[in-house]
């Protein structure tokens, strides 16, 4: 069965998450990497967290209380406008050049996002980078109040783009949010940049590349 759309994770696949480990090093000198480090380790485990408590809250949330908690593990001291600054480089933060050479590379399909970020946040986000007229949907979990790798989030993206899973290429570069697709139904593609071991879940991607420049030349 032939590939119709792909789907993209955002944070992390898209968009370089630590963009904002430069404004972390000018607001606590020294600790800038390490902040930007916490900070999504944190932002990823409370998504988690407060999926299986059933306790959901948006993901601009989640972020700023991720921030909250590094800079209190890092002992710094995190003033009102220091939240504001950083919070507010989250939705500028920078297109992976891969991504920026392997979009338009991609018109042959419908082409979506599917993240954990609010709609404002994926707005912002794709409007910075001047995306608008390369994809064809954002879509975000606040529609199911659950995070990925809930099945619940993968099921957006087939209600969306009323297609079957096995019609869906879905792209991640976070093993976790790869295993969680396929273990839905779609075809995986793990963008594997780092060039880290797979974790032990007894699932495996489609296709591992190392950059999404790879991806316009995989067969569908």
């Amino acid at each position: 069965m032939a590939i119709k759309a792909l789907v993209f994770d955002a944070y992390g696949t898209l968009f370089d998450v630590h963009t904002v480990a430069e404004l972390c090093e000018r607001t606590f000198p020294g600790k800038g990497m390490a902040l930007s480090q916490l900070w999504r380790a944190k932002q990823l485990e409370y998504t988690w967290l407060r999926s299986l408590m059933g306790r959901y809250e948006d993901f601009a949330r989640i972020t700023a209380d991720a921030l909250r908690h590094a800079c209190s593990a890092l002992e710094l001291k995190l003033e009102a406008a220091h939240l504001l600054r950083l919070m507010d480089a989250y939705d500028r933060l920078a297109l992976f050049a891969d991504a920026r050479e392997a979009l338009p590379a991609l018109s042959g399909y419908k082409r979506a996002i599917l993240s954990n970020g609010t709609p404002a946040m994926l707005d912002a986000l794709v409007k910075h980078a001047g995306l608008e007229r390369q994809l064809d949907a954002l879509l975000s979990v606040d529609a199911a109040r659950v995070f990925k790798p809930d099945p619940r989030v993968y099921q957006l993206a087939v209600d969306r783009l009323a297609l079957p899973p096995p019609e869906i290429g879905f792209v991640s570069s976070n093993y976790w949010d790869a295993a969680g697709a396929k273990s839905f139904g779609f075809r995986v593609f793990w963008i594997n940049r780092g060039g880290v071991t797979p974790d032990a879940l007894g699932i495996t991607p489609d296709a591992a590349m190392k950059s999404l420049a790879e991806l316009p030349q995989h067969p569908a």
